[in-house]
């Protein structure tokens, strides 16, 4: 058993007004597997950097083993798979590649094929393998689930469940619940660690906010109590103290002496209240400071004034004249919220595209009403750039709302003024999803929304979806999040089609 130890670590960027660590210690055992979560910005990847040395910090850390971090460079794409893994571990053997590869689940043909002709998810598969083949190192990977379909990232999850000795940042909950032993997570007042998955740490952190709420409820209105004693005891106090210049009734002169020991003792007693008073309140503050607000998002769709808004019948998209997965049927009613699946390249954003009005071959019929009202999120975020308030202008979208929406959503008021380019992928992935809701639009079609978004920002933005209830057309890998949003499932395969109708309690 080796330990990483973290003692005192404090970073901060160059021009941030708050560090993003401040006298941070905690200890590692390298035999755990810990999933790594926190908002966008929080400080994650910052994390994984200053374990690598890649960053100068204040404070201490040792450690007696190495750090890899994924994904790794290559350098050299046209080189075979295999050829790949051999640079990285120089010390594996072609047997133990494939048994590697075999875990996966994956067809060893993919180590004879050159690294750039490989898929995403295939990459990602070579790359771990690689790593987990060097020996003693520990591994640091970060978000390894972006854009992979459900079928590789349940391959993924099972080769993990086999392996131990790694940090993984990931966004996805199935996953990590699945994976992780222990969950490391960076929140407003520095690092914690929880042994167990993430819905453990879930459970453990709503319980620890819950009560810490209803101690914020209680100390209010104590403080609302003392108060108003201290203001009472001051003002008998000040009225006191003026009766030392007057008479008695009967003209003679009152005991000055007396009523000015009486009004020093009240006014001692009111600044003692004031003292608890001021204590209670840093009291609270320090209670409240680690509590992540999951304030609530608002979406405010429009209704089309006819039903169904799209139909497809026997559809299948087509590239260069050919189907690339067998027939579907799409009927698309308002305040449906259709999940469309399937595999890396089957052809999902197809389908969004062609009810966008791009010109896409198909077969079969595709109809939709006249001047619908669309929002779109896309998968990309490479043409975004300029101020937000740009932005917004832009897109014709209230920048109020629009800015209190990625407030709500984990942005700083330093993060409002910085350029979108500046920005981490997460958090550009919340400039598109605040935009879209932020219209007004009869459909909004979402091309995985979710990638690099962080947990606590998914689950807004799954409640306000519940709430107000949009048509919703979506592609997302997120198993999750399609369980507890989708009404509809729409499934693009290869050889068979269905479309299945189901509760948002019941699963997949």
């Amino acid at each position: 058993m080796s330990m990483i130890q973290v003692k005192n670590l404090t970073f901060g960027y160059d021009g941030m007004i708050e560090k993003l660590f401040e006298n941070v210690s905690f200890n590692i055992d390298t035999d755990w597997k810990l999933g790594l979560i926190g908002r966008n910005g929080k400080g994650k990847t910052t994390f994984l950097n200053i374990l690598q040395g890649k960053l100068e910090y204040v404070g201490n850390i040792t450690k007696s083993v190495e750090v890899d971090y994924f994904p790794i460079e290559v350098k050299d794409e046209s080189k075979m798979a295999i050829e790949i893994v051999q640079d990285i571990a120089t010390n594996a053997q072609d047997w133990e590649i494939i048994k590697e590869i075999n875990l996966l689940n994956t067809n060893p043909e993919i180590l004879y094929r050159e690294f750039k002709l490989l898929s995403g998810g295939e990459k990602i598969k070579i790359l771990l393998i690689a790593l987990f083949l060097k020996e003693n190192n520990f591994l640091l990977i970060d978000e390894p689930t972006n854009h992979l379909d459900n079928e590789t990232r349940e391959n993924l999850i099972n080769y993990l469940k086999k392996k131990k000795g790694f940090i993984v940042v990931s966004h996805d909950r199935n996953f990590l619940d699945n994976v992780v032993d222990h969950i490391i997570a960076i929140n407003n007042s520095g690092i914690e660690i929880q042994k167990g998955n993430f819905s453990t740490w879930k459970e453990n952190r709503d319980r620890q906010n819950n009560f810490e709420l209803m101690q914020n409820e209680k100390l209010k209105k104590d403080i609302n109590r003392l108060n108003e004693a201290a203001k009472n005891t001051s003002n008998w106090s000040d009225k006191v103290e003026k009766t030392k210049y007057g008479t008695t009734n009967s003209g003679s002169s009152v005991d000055r002496g007396y009523i000015g020991h009486q009004a020093a003792k009240m006014m001692k007693r009111s600044k003692a209240i004031e003292n608890r008073i001021e204590k209670e309140i840093s009291d609270k503050s320090q209670l409240l400071k680690n509590i992540d607000r999951n304030d609530s998002l608002t979406i405010k769709p429009l209704e089309a004034k006819k039903n169904p808004i799209i139909v497809c019948n026997n559809l299948q998209i087509k590239y260069d004249g050919k189907a690339i997965f067998e027939k579907i049927n799409m009927e698309v009613n308002n305040r449906d919220r259709i999940a469309i699946i399937g595999k890396n390249g089957v052809g999902k954003s197809s389908i969004l595209k062609l009810i966008l009005g791009e010109k896409i071959e198909y077969n079969g019929t595709f109809n939709k009403i006249n001047d619908l009202k669309i929002s779109y999120v896309s998968q990309q975020t490479n043409d975004l750039k300029g101020k937000l308030k740009e932005f917004a202008k832009s897109n014709n979208v209230d920048e109020s709302i629009f800015n209190a929406m990625l407030v709500k959503m984990g942005f700083s008021r330093e993060n409002l003024n910085k350029n979108i380019e500046e920005l981490s992928e997460g958090q550009k992935k919340k400039v598109l999803i605040a935009k879209s809701i932020t219209e007004q639009a009869d459909v909004y079609i979402w091309d995985e929304p979710l990638n690099y978004i962080d947990i606590l920002t998914k689950i807004q933005i799954e409640e306000a979806i519940l709430k107000y209830k949009p048509t919703l057309i979506f592609v997302e890998h997120d198993e999750t999040f399609v369980k507890n949003v989708a009404t509809k499932i729409v499934s693009c395969q290869w050889g068979r089609r269905f479309l299945t109708t189901f509760n948002v309690s019941q699963k997949i």
